[in-house]
């Protein structure tokens, strides 16, 4: 099986990850996995956190709260602060699998729409250009 999972988490949007979480949950719960999540924000004050500590301290909340809102032993949170995260996102998840030992990602994703068409979506690029396995979670 696998030995760790990755779940891309994007704190302006927790909304939309309900389904990706609570699969990442399950599967590291009934296999024993570790679960990391990882954050990527805008090294610039956002709307998120006005700062990369602010930020890295969020993430960390956030992955408490998941650990006992579904009750995993194993969590770990890691922040990323770049310069522009619609640009380097997709580079970063790449990177922050291979930087944290992970052999599984799982990430959320939406229904493709006309846009998706012509931008590929971040778990497209991701589940693409990725050496481990993904599971897109819709």
């Amino acid at each position: 099986m696998y030995r760790k999972i990755m779940v891309p988490v994007d704190l302006g949007h927790i909304e939309r990850l309900e389904k990706a979480l609570k699969t990442a949950a399950d599967m590291a719960k009934t296999y024993n996995i570790p679960i990391c999540y990882v954050g990527v924000n805008s090294s610039a004050p956002s709307n998120v956190a006005h700062s990369s500590n602010e930020f890295e301290e969020m993430i960390k909340v956030f992955a408490r709260e998941q650990a006992e809102k579904y009750m995993l032993d194993n969590v770990t949170a890691v922040a990323y602060s770049i310069p522009d995260p619609t640009v380097d996102l997709d580079a970063t998840l790449i990177k922050a699998e291979k930087e944290n030992g992970v052999d599984l990602v799982v990430m959320a994703s939406h229904v493709p729409g006309l846009s998706d068409h012509i931008f590929a979506s971040n778990a497209g690029y991701v589940a693409k250009y990725s050496k481990v396995s993904v599971l897109v979670v819709r």
